[in-house]
C-alpha cells in the first residue's frame, strides 16, 4: 500500500511520517511525502531526532505534492491543517484521503528539552498511528469501509 503523507511545507511533520512508516512498515507500507509550498529543505532537527531513533533520513528532502502524480497512492494524509484545508490536485482523483492533526514541533520556541519533548511526542503519535494502520485489514472492503476505518484510527490517537 502506498500512502502520500502531505503537509503544506514538507520539512517537518510529513517528513517525520514518511521516515517512520517506512521504518516501521518493513515494507508493508511504502510511505512519500510532499507539500503544496515546499521549502526545499528537511528541518535539521527532523533528522537529528529521526536519526536519535535509528530511522534513517538519508533519502529525506522536501518535495512537491506534483513529482507524485503518476504514483497513484492508495492513501493521502494530511498531517497539517492548513493542508487539510486546501484545494487536492485532480489527479489524487478516487484516492482514499484522511487528516491526521498533528502539531508542529519545529515552530515551538523554548529550551533545547522542551524542543526535543515536542519532537518526541509527534514521533510517538505517528508510530501509534502507523502501528494501527499496519494492523488494519483493509482488503477486500469497499472505500467506504475503508475510508471509515481510517477515519476512525485517526479519531483513536490523538
Amino acid at each position: 500500500m502506498k500512502i502520500l503523507y502531505v503537509c503544506t511545507h514538507n520539512r517537518c511533520r510529513s517528513i517525520l511520517s514518511e521516515a517512520i512508516t517506512n521504518h516501521m512498515s518493513n515494507g508493508r507500507l511504502k510511505a512519500y511525502s510532499a507539500g503544496s509550498q515546499p521549502v526545499g529543505e528537511v528541518h535539521p532537527l527532523s533528522v537529528r531526532y529521526l536519526n536519535e531513533q535509528g530511522i534513517p533520513t538519508e533519502i529525506l528532502k522536501s518535495k512537491s505534492w506534483d513529482e507524485f502524480e503518476a504514483l497513484q497512492p492508495d492513501i493521502v494524509v494530511t498531517v497539517c491543517d492548513s493542508a487539510a484545508s486546501e484545494i487536492c490536485p485532480l489527479w489524487f482523483g478516487d484516492t482514499l484521503c484522511i487528516h491526521w492533526s498533528l502539531t508542529d514541533p519545529s515552530k515551538l520556541q523554548g529550551s533545547e528539552t522542551e524542543v526535543r519533548n515536542a519532537f518526541y511526542l509527534v514521533m510517538k503519535t505517528i508510530k501509534q498511528r502507523v502501528e494501527k494502520l499496519l494492523d488494519l485489514k483493509l482488503e477486500g472492503l469497499s472505500k467506504s469501509e475503508r475510508q471509515a476505518r481510517l477515519n476512525q484510527l485517526a479519531k483513536e490517537v490523538e
